[in-house]
């Protein structure tokens, strides 16, 4: 964080952010004030609330990005009582942006983050600029006297025409924002409800749920941008929350003596009282819900419960869940931070418990156990790992290409491949940890004609399932509540710890003492927790450098017992050994506690401060001993720091023409000083160094002490001409560094003293009183050696120049983080050279660890002669998330591992080349002259413009050289799949940067081509006139009509693994489908259920039960008659043209008051089922549509289906891969290709011709003969798609935009500067 300069002239630039400046806050640990508030990009990177930060961290390396600080709210004072806590994260689910043309834009950037907090306000970030480029505030307008604060209990992104953000504000309110304009769209008050979260549905981006903790579900989908009639809503109730609606009246019944005035969210009335849901991922319309002591799985096409599970008997009450992408899993977590993993039956909506997991181990964690706030998993990681196992697996990659498709023996319908699930957990001592979940593959025991051995069964029908977990890595933030911070001091007298009377070198740590008792040693140049050491048993009070590696601290607790007293405990800690060795034992406890502990810069002296007691001077040897006990009446008492160099009196030009003079003086005087230490260590014993310290009495006298070995006596300074008695009140600070003293009392007055010459000088500061001062630390060059920081009673701070004609007028008062209170500062005593800033280390009220630079600039010179000195963050392994990449660069990566580079590209400066060489099947080195020597050869068409590869990956070449592209894992990954064609290295580059869809498109999109052409094949087999056809293109069609049902069953097995089957467009799909979720509503009861039963019995073509169903409707009940005439016309036998004609008015009549689905149960009944299926798509009933036509339409009728589903799934439900995938298996590539024009994504298409060729290729060259293939080799230069409606100019205009894009890319690439952090 950056401090305004010293000159009021360079406030405003100053003010701006810079990217090689000091940046490091630390936060406090989160806790349940937070509300668990945590989200997982689809990226990879994971954000968290902890206080009034969001830490970004990335859970691969387990490395800290970056902590974003919010600000305090313009109404703070009117609203002192809430604390700005965040309460609500969620990332934007916006992909990177391929428009080159608004590719700069923050609004559209897919690094947005949703940050809402406890006073009602919602921020959204731009990660990469760490700023906030939008407020939303429903408090803005009104009055604050009047306003209640109405907290943010969850977000969730929504995308209608643009994209929106829903939020629950307070306990009941529920709002839609636009998240470009910052306008509110929509509100919705569900008042006496407590509202608790929100989720998008995965199938259709419009469409979101809420729920309340008393079962209250509100489904809505945003029709549009517009006011609240775009808004469709449909309330519902949850059934079956028996044990926790109990336990819900009980606790309202004891937060009803709370103010009435206030309206916090649910989750700062009821911390403890979670009610959550999630959509399924693999099943539409299903809703799993968690209560604290119920697992409910919900229909919302029938608004019904299907199934209700109590909570197993041992467990703690559910706190969240989430559902497993790929398998047909869910994870619970539980309070006492353990994880439960729960399978589902087959045939039911109904799930079993098969496993429980600890999330805390018990091992090496502190008494009490640490609580575990939140638990996400981590999609990108999952998807990123099982694609790669997709891709290269046999029963699944080769199933379209191989010679002979043979289905799995095996009857279980989930495929046979070992599935990963990333978990990421944290916990309230500042520790995030990264889980791994795998499962094993599922076999099949050997047996003998269809039966098993009676000590064996199915694997699948065992309610275990084979799961394990594995910590793969652990980030240690700050782990308490900090009580106090110190920063070692450099000085030429301070030993090493392993003896002798060498200089110990600056090191660039600061420790901080905690609530629980534990010291957390920081490391600014990595911003992290390096050691953390348990050390008392309560609050550290007090915390000292020995040296720079040894500790010192205090606690105290008070004797409760008859004689009273404080027991203080003195404890000294050895970094380099980990052992906390304590000092000062007494049998019985003290008169007076420890007030404070002084150090000296040498670490050789302790003096240690009490309440209304003698202070003690100790010499810390390896077993320390007391020097002497001074009973004098101090107030304060400080050591010297090492004295100051003499500044420079000579100007900027001066200065410019000597700097290599300066350089060789410093480097003199160094050799010097350790030359004279080095000639005292031999000629006279260690004991002989001497210190100073000042001290101030109760009555205001002054005075310096030198201790001398184990003497102690008078320094005797020349006093100051003016006397120094306080009649204001008590000195309470002082700082001391020869030849000055500086002192600060209580009414805010500061005085200097040079104890040399006896010169002395005071200001009054018009603040409260001091209690803290310190020195800046100085280098040679520095024109000031009197820089003070300041710090107030009230929790503020200051930086005053002595040397300076006014320091009141030039003083900088704290403008880096207002509203910030700080509890203890010291500056950080790494600085080397006048050119770089000052850093001053910060332990907030807020639990968290901030570095202020402060830029000092000298009114006689200009800024642009400064030479600048950069400080980088030591990282102990590179951040390889291309996602922070500029746009730029990570479009032309995304290029790059598209059209294929060699696996060796990555191998430089690689610590393990020679294991990446054992796994990389491709392992020779291109020459590093020649860039396209690393681009995989292809023999699939040029598209674009063939120069560009080469560019780009001269622009990646410093990412390259730092190591921060892709991580060994991944770079194995990519090996592996490189040469399994392009649709695979698509789907990798897409899953890289969180675009999962795009990746499930890839996957299916040679399974939509074969589709595409067995139905071309069986349509060219019907007895309907057709052209004349090739040889070649005979035997193609043969081929591949002899091979329809094993290639459809192979792909039915495929389509069941996790996600892809949001993607099914085959017949056998969309039928197995419906037949399953049949099953799940056998017994459902009432009228409006019977109906839509009987609506799903004729979409799978099972007339016989929906006869017999609506046959058992009552006579008394009100669909009696309806249901009576359409059992009627379902089984009587087919007539002709006269009953079809009255089965087709009464449909008619039916579809004018609103009877659809009767209508087309009618139409079904004479065999119109492509107008059935027309009438169903008008009703919005779109799966159904599919479902019937999968069950009795073939050929274009079912394309004419597919591709009317495919235009509203891109224009309404804005799901562009799931409407690319329908409109492949159509055969309108021709669309497809409108379609990604349209979305801006000249990239893609060309990707997409090029995937298109080479499977089409593949496909065509099995059916070809030797000679024939020979003869068609020079035509694969050239595009061959199975389409006939694309013509040779569309396909030209789709490279010559894709060449287009590239050259702009370039530009682009070239004007942006790398970021490697």
């Amino acid at each position: 964080m950056k401090m305004a300069s010293w000159s009021p002239s360079a406030a405003v630039a100053a003010a701006a952010r810079s990217q090689d400046a000091w940046d490091c806050l630390l936060p406090g640990p989160p806790s349940r004030s937070n509300g668990g508030s945590a989200d997982c990009s689809p990226s990879g990177l994971v954000a968290y609330g902890a206080g009034s930060c969001v830490v970004v961290a990335d859970p691969r390396s387990m490395q800290l990005v970056c902590v974003l600080a919010m600000p305090p709210s313009a109404a703070a004072s009117a609203h002192a009582s809430l604390a700005p806590f965040v309460t609500a994260v969620r990332w934007t689910p916006q992909p990177l942006l391929r428009d080159l043309s608004s590719y700069d834009d923050p609004s559209t950037s897919h690094l947005r983050l949703a940050v809402g907090d406890r006073q009602g306000r919602i921020a959204i970030w731009d990660l990469r600029s760490r700023q906030i480029i939008l407020w939303l505030d429903l408090d803005a307008a009104s009055s604050s006297a009047t306003s209640t604060r109405l907290g943010i209990q969850d977000l969730c992104w929504i995308r209608s025409d643009s994209w929106l953000l829903a939020a629950i504000h307070g306990p009941s309110l529920l709002a839609l924002w636009d998240a470009a304009s910052g306008r509110c769209l929509w509100k919705y008050d569900a008042s006496p409800e407590y509202l608790s979260c929100i989720r998008r549905d995965p199938f259709d981006s419009r469409h979101f749920c809420t729920l309340s903790l008393r079962g209250f579900l509100l489904s809505v989908i945003a029709l549009g941008g517009g006011d609240g009639g775009d808004v469709s809503l449909q309330e519902l109730r949850i059934a079956g929350m028996t044990g926790s609606s109990f336990d819900l009246q009980k606790l309202e019944k004891e937060s009803s003596s709370g103010p009435a005035s206030s309206s916090p969210p649910a989750l700062a009335l009821f911390p403890l009282f979670f009610a959550r849901l999630c959509f399924s991922p693999i099943w539409r319309h299903i809703l799993l819900i968690t209560f604290p002591k119920e697992l409910i799985v919900f229909d919302l096409q029938y608004g019904t419960t299907l199934s209700s599970s109590p909570l197993p008997r041992g467990c703690s009450k559910f706190m969240n869940l989430m559902p497993d992408p790929d398998l047909d899993l869910l994870y619970c977590v539980h309070l006492d931070g353990k994880l439960s993993i729960w399978k589902r039956k087959e045939g039911e909506q109904l799930h079993v418990l098969c496993g429980v997991e600890e999330l805390m181990p018990s091992i090496g964690t502190a008494i009490p156990t640490p609580a575990v706030l939140a638990v996400h998993s981590c999609q990108s990681e999952s998807s990123v790992q099982n694609i790669g196992l997709l891709c290269t697996d046999p029963s699944y990659a080769q199933a379209l290409l191989s010679e002979e498709c043979v289905p799995p023996k095996s009857s279980n319908k989930e495929m046979d491949i070992p599935s990963k699930t990333c978990l990421v957990s944290i916990s309230d001592d500042g520790k995030i940890w990264n889980w791994l979940l795998t499962s094993d593959k599922v076999k099949e025991p050997a047996h003998v004609n269809g039966s098993f051995p009676p000590s064996t069964k199915p694997r699948f029908m065992e309610p275990e399932l084979p799961m394990k977990i594995s910590l793969m890595g652990q980030l240690h933030l700050l782990s308490s509540t900090l009580t106090t911070l110190a920063v070692p001091s450099p000085s030429l007298t301070a030993t090493l710890a392993r003896g002798g009377n060498n200089p110990a070198p600056a090191v660039p740590l600061i420790a901080l003492g905690t609530q629980s008792g534990t010291i957390d040693v920081v490391d600014v140049s990595a911003c992290a927790v390096t050691v953390s050491f348990s050390v008392h048993s309560n609050a550290i009070r007090g915390l000292r450098w020995l040296g720079n590696s040894r500790l010192v601290s205090f606690s105290y607790s008070q004797v409760n017992e008859k004689g009273g007293g404080y027991t203080n405990r003195l404890v000294v800690t050895c970094l380099r050994s980990g052992l906390n060795r304590p000092f000062r034992l007494l049998q019985k406890p003290e008169r007076a506690p420890i007030r404070a502990l002084r150090a000296s810069s040498s670490g050789r002296y302790l003096l240690i401060l009490f309440r209304d007691a003698p202070v003690e001077v100790w010499a810390m040897t390896k077993n320390p001993i007391m020097l002497r006990s001074l009973a004098l009446p101090f107030t304060v008492l400080e050591w010297t720091l090492p004295s100051a160099p003499r500044p420079i009196q000579n100007g900027s030009s001066k200065e410019i023409s000597t700097s290599k003079e300066l350089t060789s003086n410093a480097n003199a005087s160094t050799n010097t000083l350790s030359t004279d230490a080095k000639t005292t260590s031999s000629e006279t014993p260690g004991d002989d160094v001497s210190e100073s310290f000042a001290f101030a009495l109760v009555n205001g006298a002054l005075g310096v002490f030198e201790v001398h070995g184990r003497r102690i006596r008078d320094f005797r300074p020349k006093w100051p001409s003016t006397s120094f008695a306080s009649s204001d009140g008590l000195i309470t600070a002082m700082a001391y560094r020869l030849p000055h003293v500086v002192m600060g009392d209580r009414v805010g007055n500061i005085r200097w003293w040079d104890v040399t010459t006896g010169l002395s000088s005071s200001f009054n500061t018009h603040r409260e009183g001091i209690r803290r001062i310190k020195f800046s630390p100085v280098v040679p060059g520095d024109n000031s050696r009197g820089r003070i920081a300041v710090l107030f009673y009230d929790n503020t701070f200051s930086i005053f120049d002595l040397d300076s004609s006014d320091p009141l007028a030039n003083a900088l008062l704290q403008p880096q983080s207002p509203g910030t209170l700080v509890l203890e500062l010291d500056w950080l005593t790494m600085r080397s050279d006048r050119n770089e800033p000052l850093v001053l280390c910060i332990a907030g009220a807020d639990s968290s660890l901030r570095l202020i630079e402060v830029n000092i600039h000298n009114a006689k010179s200009t800024s642009g002669t400064k030479s600048r000195v950069l400080k980088e963050r030591f990282r102990p392994i590179p951040l390889c998330l291309p996602i922070l990449f500029p746009t730029a660069h990570a479009l032309a990566l995304r290029t790059i591992l598209q059209l294929g580079v060699k696996p060796s590209w990555f191998n430089l400066n690689r610590t393990t080349t020679d294991i990446l060489h054992f796994h990389i099947p491709e392992t020779d080195t291109a020459s590093p002259r020649d860039l396209r020597s690393f681009m995989i050869e292809s023999v699939l068409p040029s598209v674009g413009d063939t120069v560009v590869p080469e560019l780009l990956l001269k622009v990646l070449e410093p990412y390259r050289q730092e190591g921060c592209i892709l991580d060994d894992e991944r770079v194995r990954l990519y090996a592996s799949l490189a040469n399994k064609g392009s649709a695979a290295r698509f789907a990798f580059a897409a899953a890289i940067f969180g675009e999962v869809s795009e990746a499930m498109f890839w996957l299916q999109l040679p399974h939509a081509l074969c589709h595409m052409l067995e139905r071309s094949a069986n349509k060219s087999q019907q007895g309907v006139p057709k052209p004349s056809i090739s040889e070649s293109e005979s035997a193609l069609l043969n081929r591949i009509a002899s091979r329809e049902k094993s290639a459809g069953m192979v792909t039915s097995e495929a389509v069941k693994y996790g996600q892809l089957n949001m993607m099914a467009f085959k017949q056998e799909d969309l039928w197995g489908n419906a037949n399953e979720r049949i099953s799940w509503h056998a017994k459902l009861d009432g009228e409006e259920a019977i109906q839509k039963r009987v609506h799903e019995l004729i979409s799978v073509g099972n007339l016989e039960a929906a006869v017999s169903l609506l046959l058992s409707t009552p006579p008394e009940g009100s669909q009696f008659y309806p249901n009576a005439l359409r059992a009627v016309a379902l089984s009587s036998a087919v007539s002709r043209s006269l009953h079809e004609l009255a089965v087709k008015v009464v449909a008619a009549n039916m579809v004018r008051t609103d009877k659809s689905l009767s209508g087309t149960h009618l139409l079904c009944a004479v065999g119109r089922y492509q107008e059935s299926c027309s009438q169903l798509q008008d009703a919005g009933c779109w799966t159904d549509a599919a479902t019937l036509a999968a069950t009795h339409l073939r050929g274009a009728d079912y394309s004419r289906v597919l591709q009317r589903w495919a235009d509203y799934v891109l224009r309404s439900e804005h799901n562009i891969w799931r409407a690319l995938i329908l409109y492949v298996a159509a055969g309108a590539l021709a669309e497809a290709l409108t379609a990604l024009r349209n979305a801006r994504q000249p990239d893609t298409a060309a990707m997409f011709m090029l995937a298109c060729h080479e499977i089409y290729t593949q496909i065509s060259s099995e059916s070809q003969t030797s000679v024939e293939a020979f003869a068609s080799a020079d035509e694969n230069r050239s595009f061959r798609l199975p389409s006939r409606n694309l013509e040779d100019e569309d396909l030209k205009a789709v490279s010559e935009f894709y060449g287009e894009y590239q050259r702009r890319l370039v530009h682009l690439c070239m004007d942006a500067t790398p970021s490697f952090d």
